[in-house]
């Protein structure tokens, strides 16, 4: 089959593309998918350069779980296509099926929502023709408005930022801020807390202020301008939640403009993973910061659901062929348009 493997962390030079990698069979309680279309994401950039560091050496080369990944690997977390096997166990009523895939895996029957490994790390992804996963882990798009490319933008992105949302208990009415709102994960959690009833502030630059409007910002703050100055103006009684995917040197701001019981949810570093925090902005006013990791199994069944309904609208900003996924991520890295990065596998709807 076609596929993209990746063959030692480092840079994109590590990406080989092939077209004689056997094509996996489905085992037990398993299916093998079509895959159609995936998306690049910063998981798979810092997957493949080994930049999540280690517990104890933020400098170390290791994947998410703090070690290097086993190579060759075929990365890609997000996928979309249609059940083409089925494994020992399963009903063949799946086959043709539309499915969405759930990047997270689940291995600690003891706690359910634990994940010890995504897609595309842990177990071979999306950049290629077919893939095999758990039957559990695919989730019917059958009837959704939305094509195949703006459904291989959703797992990651959008349930990254549905799991953010639901950890900052974010509920109508809320004022919200949310950091890197021109990305991936900051796009969706504008969409998804404004589907809510947050008033939504979105940091970002000038350049996207009409897109991020469209999107459901009540008001963008300039990141290139002074960011306190305007949140003081916007919010002059703090935000209840900080929705942050960048970290770097504005994380030190973040405690200081939340309302008391304030929470801030992290879930990304592409600014730079070692911040630092005056304590006393958090203590005596009982803040908190929150770590957030992907997301629940409930948290994607409710994306599936929206997507099902069409209620979210994915913007895509390029498409590539998988043969060119060293073009695709550098585009990606430049971040100059708004929207996900798509990777268009197979033949499919466009």
């Amino acid at each position: 089959m076609h596929a993209v493997v990746l063959t030692a962390h480092g840079g994109p030079e590590g990406l080989v593309v092939r077209d004689d990698q056997p094509i996996p069979s489905a085992g037990s309680g398993q299916v093998r998918v079509a895959v159609s279309a995936s998306s690049v994401n910063n998981t798979d950039i810092w997957a493949r350069e080994g930049a999540y560091g280690a517990p104890g050496n933020p400098a170390a080369i290791a994947g998410w779980r703090g070690v290097p990944l086993t190579f060759p690997r075929i990365q890609g977390i997000d996928a979309v296509g249609h059940i083409d096997s089925v494994g020992a166990g399963l009903d063949d009523s799946l086959l043709d099926r539309r499915v969405l895939v759930d990047p997270a895996i689940r291995g600690n029957p003891e706690e359910p929502d634990e994940i010890t490994g995504v897609l595309g790390s842990e177990i071979d992804g999306a950049f290629a023709e077919y893939l095999v996963v758990d039957a559990g882990s695919v989730h019917d798009v059958s009837q959704s408005p939305l094509t195949d490319a703006q459904l291989g933008c959703l797992p990651t992105a959008y349930g990254t930022a549905m799991g953010m949302l639901d950890r900052a208990e974010i509920s109508p009415g809320a004022r919200v801020l949310i950091t890197g709102a021109s990305g991936g994960v900051g796009m969706a959690a504008v969409q998804l807390a404004a589907a809510l009833g947050a008033e939504v502030l979105a940091v970002s630059t000038s350049a996207h202020v009409a897109e991020l409007h469209d999107s459901g910002a009540s008001a963008v703050v300039d990141r290139e301008e002074d960011v306190e100055a305007q949140l003081r103006s916007l919010a002059p009684d703090g935000v209840e939640a900080v929705i942050d995917v960048v970290g770097g040197d504005l994380f030190d701001l973040w405690p200081s403009i939340l309302a008391t019981y304030g929470r801030i949810v992290v879930a990304g570093a592409v600014a730079g993973p070692v911040v630092s925090v005056d304590l006393r902005q958090l203590y005596l006013r009982q803040r908190r910061i929150i770590g957030s990791t992907m997301h629940t199994q409930r948290q994607f069944e409710r994306l599936v659901d929206l997507a099902n309904s069409g209620a979210v609208d994915p913007l895509i900003a390029a498409r590539f062929p998988l043969a060119d996924m060293a073009e695709a991520q550098n585009y990606f890295l430049k971040k100059s348009e708004m929207g996900k990065v798509v990777v268009e596998v197979r033949r499919g709807p466009k």
